[in-house]
């Protein structure tokens, strides 16, 4: 087989076309349960090591100060570690040590503000900063799922928790549409894209559940404004479907397409997971990506199934209200094709009657 391989490559070479030849061997690629066991072997290390620190160091949790400095000690060093990690095992174990640290500051952060919203929002900002600068994707994904859920907290705690996933479907898509826009940092973006998708399906699987994290501000969340926040998803729900509309490149639309976003503000606003659920599907399709468009069909189907046990409404007015959703939406989609069809076939049509 090498003879004729050689024999291919002197026979091209005489006829004069030239050959690409490697300069470097290609790289072989770590099997999958490999990694899987280095995986492992760092969560294990991590937690043999955490626990000899936590035996030692019991004083630093009844001191806040403490905490907070050794939190942001061990997040120094687990970003130490990320830059030298070549390998899972070091990876996941500097994962650890971060995740051990951030539960060294939140902890702090509840002694100085107890559960308010300073907490949720100092959360908010902590993860975001360790999404953008931690040097490790695993940690970027988990870093933008958590400051997702923060923002769900700190806006539950103003009794505002419905605009959460409208904001994080919001930046979803920005990330999203914007994927290739920075090729540096294409990986980076689709780390912050993962987090915030598997957030936003966390909120809508405590929507389908009927429970919330936040369920012991029920009683004490009050706020002027709390009911423009399902109008807020909605709007916000409506403005990703418009930035999805304006941004994918298409070469004939006409302008009842843009109407789409007003009625889905209606269905997000009756339905919030419906409405986001079907802005996901839309953009994995539009952008091409399976995976976020197969969560989306699985946001999809969650929004349709935690909207029919919703029990603040009976089965007859949810069933009444799919049931006009459903063939408000066949209308627009037939209108939309009919619309479609008529301004892809009037310029051949002028075209040839300046022929005649």
């Amino acid at each position: 087989m090498t003879n004729n391989v050689n024999d291919l490559s002197v026979r091209l070479s005489q006829a004069g076309i030239p050959l690409n030849e490697p300069t470097s061997p290609a790289q072989l690629q770590t099997p999958w349960f490999v990694r899987a066991l280095q995986a492992f072997s760092g969560w294990l290390a991590a937690l043999f090591l955490l626990g000899f620190i936590a035996m030692g160091v019991v004083f630093v949790v009844e001191s806040p100060a403490a905490s907070l400095g050794l939190g942001l000690v061990m997040i120094g060093a687990a970003y130490g570690l990320f830059c030298k990690a070549r390998g899972d095992v070091l990876e996941h174990l500097a994962l650890a040590v971060s995740l051990a640290g951030q539960l060294l500051i939140a902890w702090a952060l509840v002694e100085f503000w107890n559960v308010s919203t300073y907490l949720w929002w100092s959360l908010l900002a902590l993860q975001c900063a360790l999404a953008l600068v931690m040097p490790s994707q695993v940690h970027r994904t988990f870093s933008a799922f958590a400051a997702s859920l923060a923002l769900y907290m700190a806006l539950a705690v103003n009794a505002m928790a419905p605009a959460a996933g409208g904001l994080v479907l919001l930046a979803l898509a920005l990330l999203w549409l914007n994927e290739f826009r920075c090729p540096g940092r294409i990986q980076d973006v689709q780390a912050w894209g993962y987090g915030l998708l598997i957030g936003l399906l966390v909120m809508q699987g405590l929507a389908h559940s009927g429970h919330s994290f936040a369920f012991w501000f029920d009683a004490q969340s009050t706020n002027a404004f709390a009911w423009s926040a399902p109008w807020l998803n909605a709007v916000f729900v409506a403005l990703s479907l418009a930035l999805l509309l304006y941004t994918i490149p298409h070469s004939k639309t006409h302008w009842g397409l843009y109407l789409s976003p007003l009625a889905l503000l209606l269905v997000s606003f009756y339905a919030p997971s419906v409405g986001q659920g079907l802005v996901v599907v839309l953009l994995g399709f539009a952008i091409g990506h399976r995976l976020v468009l197969g969560l989306g069909v699985l946001s999809l189907l969650m929004g349709i199934g935690s909207y029919y046990y919703w029990l603040d409404a009976t089965l007859l007015t949810k069933a009444l209200t799919l049931l006009v959703l459903g063939g408000g939406l066949l209308a627009l989609r037939w209108t939309l094709l009919k619309w479609l069809s008529v301004a892809e076939n009037s310029p051949s049509t002028s075209v040839e009657g300046h022929g005649k």
